[in-house]
Parts: C-alpha cells; structure tokens; sequence
C-alpha cells in the first residue's frame, strides 16, 4: 500500500460475509482462520479463505487474517503451521499480538499489529516499524494531535497507520482487559471475553454512600468517525478499520457501504489520494448506520474528552424515536407516529423505558394503520401484561426495521471496473481477422484476437453502432464499459457467436494481466541491530505468555519482564483494567471539573469508588496526571483451584507498580 492510498478494512465473521464486504466497496477485509483469532466463534477454514482471497484479488482488494490471541508454548508450533497454510492459500498478511511469532519460522508474509500491541505512543508505534510491523493499529483513545505525532515519528512509505472509525468500543485501552480472566477464567486476551463492561452497577464512594444504582457506568457507545474522515486522513490515518468480527451480514453491507460512500467523496475532493483497491460499487440501498445495532455513537477521544461517551442507560441498541403511545388495551398498543408518512410492519422491534430507565423491547406480530393518518395498531408477539410501565404518553423507539432488513437479506451492491474497449483489424502475417484489447481503469490490459474473413454489413451506415453496442454487453463479469471504439477501416459484419468469443477471450487476457499485475505484500524487515523497546521493565500488562516472547523482548533490551495475567501469578489486587474513560468524569464528580466553581473548588477529591454487580466488586482509582482510571480486582478463587492453563515464570523479581490516588 502506498502513502497516497486510502484503505476501507473491513470485518468479516464468515466466507460468505465477506465477499459481500468486497461488493459493498470494502478494499480489504480480516477474518478469523481455524484457531488463534481473538474472537472464539468467528472461525473459518483454510478452504473458505482460499477461496475468499481468490474472489477480493481479483479488485486487488486484500485478505487480512487474526492470529491475534496470546500463545501458549505448546501452541506456537500450530500457530506456525497455520501461518504457513494461510500463507498457501494466498493470505495477504496476519494480524497479530504475540511477539513470540516474530521469533520463530514464519512465512515470507506481512505482519500488522493488532489493537492489543497497545498502540498510544510515537516511541511504540516506532519501535513496532522497526521490529517488522507493516500496518499498526492505533488505540481508539487518541486525539487528533496524538494520531499526528505518531505520523511524524514512523516513516510512512514503511508502515501503514491504521484507525478503527466504527464500531463497537472496548473501555480498556486497546482492549487489554482482565475481568474476564479474573472472575469467569475466560480470557479476552484468548478470544473469549466475558464482557463484564456491559454489566449494571451500583457505585458506591469511599464512605459507602450510593453515587449510581444500576448504570452500565464501563458501558461505552458505539465509535463512529463519520464527521473526522477529513481530519483522520490529514492526521495521518490510511487504513479505517470497521470493528465487527461477531457481527451479521447486514451491518457489514451496511457500514461497509456507509464509508465506502463517504470515501468516495473524499477521493473526489482529494485527487492526490487514491483507493487501495480498484472498482466503482453502486448500491440498491441507502446506506444508515442508525438501521443496524448500536449502542447511541460517539467519536470517543478524536476530538478531545467529552462528556457522552457513555452507554449507562442500557448496552441494548435503543433504536431510533418513532413516535408515542397513544393507547395501550389488554391485547395490543397504538402509537402515534411522529412522522405520518412513516410506516410500520409486521415483524418490527420497538423499545421503551420503563420508570427505572431499562429499555423494554416490544417485537412486533402485526401492525395495522388506522384511519387517522399516522396513527397504527400493534399486535405485540408477547402478552401485553408483561411490558412493564407502557402506558400513554412513553415515548417508542424502533429499533428493527423489517422493510430494512428485507433490503439487505437481497442483492444490494454490485462492484464493477471500468474498461475502455477498442476493436480493430489484424493486419498481422496471420492473415485477416480482428482484434479486442481492453484496458482497465488501473492500466492493466488485454488482448484477444480472432481470424475472420471480411464480411460487408447489409447496413453500412449502422454497422459501427451495432458492433459498439454487441461489445459493450459485458454481462455478469466484473467489468463495465466506459468507452467502446472501433479503428476498422471498412465497415465490419460479424456473427454474434464469434464476437461473444472475441469479447470472452478479452475479458480472460484482462483478468490474467490483472492477477500478474497484483504483487504480494512484501515482509518487513526488523532492522539491525535491534531497536531497543522504550522502557527496560514490562509488567503483566505486556500479555508476555511463552519463551519466545520473552525472548523477543530481551532481544530488544528489557530487562525485567514479568508473566501474562493469564499465568496466575498476581494472586493480589491489581490494575484489570486500564481506561481512558473516567467515571467520576461522567458523573461531574471530578476535580478538574470543579476547578473554578466557588464552593466546590478544593472539596472534591479523586477518590476511590467501589462497582458492585451481586457478588463481584471491583475498585476504581483515578490516575488524575494522565486521567486515566483503574479498574482493581483480583483473581476469584474459583479460578485459582481451576487447572492453569499454563503456568509461566520468567523472572522471580517482581516489577513495582507506581502507586495511584
């Protein structure tokens, strides 16, 4: 990928989900192989792979595969031959996080780092470059400024920057979350997250006293850059990575079609930038973010600390506001529309708060329209006495619309490439005939050839028009004509079926000079000696799991390097989780926010506050210099007497953890 090109990632859970992120304008996708990707049930096959990159290669679109999870010893044997299958069927590079792989035999293949390498400063981002990374993944916490440091630091004819710009957020910075290790053994660091971020709690400060009752206060919207493309592109940015390796095919044809569209303009503005992949796509729908799961948007941290960052009402998608109760009987429900001209269907979701602000869902059986214009009859799918304070006057949300998602269960894209067609006569030592050449939109060209004897039209005069028109039907292939031109010095009668061969074998030798025209991502190479990593002491929090990560970092000058959390040795209370997000913040009970405010100022302290979810409680501290927050637990005896998965000690010289407020 070069510097000027601008990279739509997006995800795919299965083969067929990603061929329709291609046809929806995706320039590259990522998905998960038989074992090692960090989402536990978003598997695929070799085979599926395969034949997925055969299918992206031919818009020169790439295949981007995770094998992102942390490794066990006995298992970077797999993961190596797994590479090398990967590699085999075409995989254009791997994603990920364990920096044990960079010291055993892997194939000749590009390697990204993934959101876990923990991308925030220009000191990683250029250690990473020069350890062998291609394309690194910035944290989702980073500001404008912050994207654009990082910039200046590495050498961007080396390595790509990479954002994610949609999707669902995880609180913990880049994902390195241990909760899930530390109360259920389920480790997100191996794909199988618990998600306890989405949780109720209560909050309760240092003296007990009740701050929140039942919030999802580590529950965050859903990231959407729509606004800050312009901004990103200018910061640095040029792979826009769409989060959503779990996610359906609708949201992937939706989002993917989303900012295919708004790229597509800025491409336009921008005539220096240009497309990672080649095709135009058009689409049967009008791509809206809102139609699919969501939890409300934000654009996080892009544009400095905001207060509405938050999902801490519910981690449900509550829809879009469609209108209000206007009678609620024992066997169905009447709204009325805030837009007449809306229409409801059978088959619909709705949603509602209830008095403690828990969003209800109501699917819908049946919708009948009323005589009076906007008003509509719901017969709900389950009893009516079961839906919690739905009364007169609740406002209704629509969060399934099912006109919606008949649109996309169809054919909603179509990806084609421009070719501009000439056909003129051979006048080579073979005698006559004629010959096609067409050349793409990239510069890639083919030719095909056919020995025919002249023939007069019986319509001279409409000949060319004829034969221009024949050769422009290009069907079903991947190709569309943006201009067709005859050099023929005499008017030309030829059979249909010899110029539909003319034209197949045109189109056969394009797509043959394509496939010799799209060169492999090239492996980068570490440079020597070794660059030192930015600090001589990693803790836990390094995800260090097996020999040959240590190894790696050794290698690169640290010199205390402690175990992965997953290792079972921090058996006290520790940091589980690392944040940007601050609850105090959220709840106007920070210091900074009080500065200023007569009364108030001095009197508000970053102290700790308590989460409690049943049995489980964790422990918040602020880290107000970097504002960040800790979320502090230990790990559940439940877990302890489980068999460890893999006990690892590399050094019995614990590193200190600096002390927080």
């Amino acid at each position: 990928m070069q510097p000027h090109q601008l990279e739509l990632l997006a995800p795919a859970r299965t083969f067929d989900i990603g061929i329709e992120a291609i046809n929806h304008g995706a320039d590259a996708v990522y998905i998960g192989g038989p074992s090692f990707g960090a989402r536990s049930t978003a598997d695929n096959s070799i085979q599926d792979i395969a034949k997925l990159v055969q299918y992206a290669h031919r818009f020169h679109s790439r295949i981007f595969v995770t094998l992102n999870t942390i490794l066990r010893d006995d298992e970077l044997e797999g993961a190596r031959k797994l590479a090398w299958q990967l590699y085999d069927a075409g995989v254009d590079a791997l994603i990920v996080q364990d920096m044990g792989l960079l010291e055993i035999d892997m194939p000749p293949i590009q390697l990204h780092a993934s959101t876990q390498t923990d991308i925030r400063t220009p000191e990683k981002a250029k250690f990473l470059q020069d350890a062998g990374l291609s394309q690194i993944v910035l944290a989702r916490e980073l500001t404008l400024p912050q994207i654009s440091a990082i910039r200046d630091a590495v050498d961007t004819e080396r390595t790509v920057i990479e954002f994610f710009v949609h999707g669902a957020l995880c609180v913990a910075y880049s994902g390195q979350c241990f909760i899930s290790h530390a109360h259920t053994g389920r480790s997100a660091n191996r794909g199988d997250c618990s998600q306890a971020c989405r949780l109720p709690y209560e909050v309760k400060d240092a003296q007990g006293r009740i701050v929140a009752h039942d919030k999802h206060v580590l529950s965050m919207k859903d990231n959407n850059q729509s606004e800050n493309l312009r901004a990103l592109v200018d910061a640095g940015i040029r792979s826009f990575k769409i989060e959503g390796r779990y996610k359906d095919m609708a949201y992937v044809k939706n989002i993917t079609a989303h900012y295919r569209k708004l790229f597509d303009e800025v491409l336009t503005e921008r005539p220096e930038l240009a497309p990672a992949s080649h095709g135009r796509t058009t689409f049967n729908f009008e791509p809206d973010p809102n139609q699919n799961f969501n939890r409300e948007f934000t654009d996080y941290f892009v544009q400095g600390r905001k207060e509405d960052i938050g999902a801490f009402d519910t981690p449900k998608n509550p829809g879009q506001p469609i209108g209000w109760v206007s009678k609620v009987t024992a066997e169905h429900v009447e709204i009325t529309t805030d837009d007449p001209a809306t229409e409801l269907h059978n088959g619909d979701g709705m949603c509602y708060y209830d008095l403690q602000k828990e969003l209800v869902g109501l699917q819908i059986n049946r919708a009948e329209a009323q005589k009076a214009k906007g008003v509509w009859r719901l017969f709900p799918k389950d009893p009516m006495d079961g839906f919690k304070d739905l009364r007169k006057g609740v406002q209704v949300n629509r969060n399934r619309d099912m006109s919606w998602v008949r649109t996309l269960d169809k054919k909603s894209a179509e990806r084609r490439m421009g070719v501009w067609m000439q056909l003129a006569e051979n006048t080579g030592g073979q005698g006559e005939g004629l010959q096609l050449t067409l050349t793409d939109e990239a510069g890639h060209t083919g030719t095909a050839q056919t020995a025919i004897d002249w023939q007069a039209p019986k319509d001279p005069a409409q000949a060319e028009d004829k034969l221009k028109a024949a050769l422009g039907k290009l069907g079903d292939t991947l190709f569309e004509p943006l201009d067709v031109q005859t050099a023929l010095p005499r008017p030309w009668f030829v059979p249909p079926s010899q110029l539909n061969a003319l034209r197949r074998d045109a189109v056969q030798a394009l797509e043959a000079a394509r496939a010799q025209g799209l060169h492999r991502l090239p492996r980068a190479v570490p440079v020597e000696p070794p660059a030192p990593y930015p600090e001589d002491t990693l803790t836990y929090l390094a995800n260090v799991f097996n020999q040959k990560a240590r190894d790696f970092y050794a290698k690169h000058g640290v010199k205390v390097i402690d175990a992965a959390y997953e290792s079972q040795e921090e058996l006290g209370e520790v940091s589980l989780m690392i944040t940007k997000h601050c609850v105090r913040f959220s709840l106007s009970l920070c210091p900074k926010q009080a500065k200023g405010v007569t009364g108030v100022q001095g009197t508000v302290k970053a102290e700790p506050l308590q989460l409690i979810n049943g049995k489980e409680k964790l422990t918040l501290r602020f880290d107000c210099k970097p504002c960040e927050m800790h979320v502090v637990g230990k790990i559940k005896k439940s877990v302890l007497n489980a068999v460890p998965e893999s006990p690892v000690q590399f050094y019995k010289t614990r590193p200190l953890v600096q002390g927080m407020h």
